[in-house]
């Protein structure tokens, strides 16, 4: 049984590599991100807490973020195993991730800071469907449409310079450790 943490920065490919691997595999990629901005559009109190955070390139708080990976988890398709794309974040996560999971490989996905704001910068997602596109790498056949459905094409909110930046500085302060930890245990 396949359980797999992905970790890099952001925009070093997580969650498209995480795609690849799930299909091959056949088991779900789990994307901490999709889980949040499902509870924020659901307007739960998780999600107008983790709104206020997302916006400012902050981390969601710890055990509500745990709590939601958990449920996850516990779903029937995650039994058979499962991809974790951005959880656990920090040590933090990490030591409430042992409760319920035990990750069989972690894959560190490297990529320099630069190229994370270009490529983060240039990303547009459609509002329906969810699909990722980019300006220079993966454009949409007409600019700011989804090819899929035909609905806009937006900015992350949390795709700007600036908060791409702090984003960058809290996964090298937070993140990054936890390879060492992996490495430690012989599954990185």
């Amino acid at each position: 049984m396949y359980r797999i943490l992905l970790l890099g920065p952001q925009g070093s490919g997580k969650g498209t590599q995480g795609e690849f691997m799930a299909k091959e595999l056949g088991i779900p990629l789990i994307s901490m991100g999709d889980l949040w901005r499902a509870e924020i559009e659901a307007k739960t109190e998780w999600g107008k807490v983790f709104e206020q955070a997302y916006k400012a390139g902050k981390l969601a708080p710890d055990e509500p973020t745990s709590e939601l990976a958990r449920r996850r988890t516990s779903q029937s398709d995650a039994q058979k195993g499962c991809i974790f794309d951005g959880y656990p974040r920090n040590l933090r996560q990490k030591d409430l991730s042992e409760q319920f999971i035990e990750f069989t490989q972690v894959i560190v996905l490297r990529l320099s800071d630069a190229e994370a704001v270009h490529r983060l910068s240039g990303r547009r997602m459609c509002e329906v469907c969810g699909r990722n596109y980019h300006t220079a790498i993966n454009p949409p056949k007409v600019a700011g449409v989804c090819n899929a459905d035909g609905a806009p094409l937006v900015v992350r909110s949390d795709d700007t310079p600036e908060v791409i930046k702090k984003r960058l500085a809290i996964y090298h302060a937070d993140t990054e450790p936890l390879a060492d930890y992996y490495r430690k245990k012989g599954i990185l």
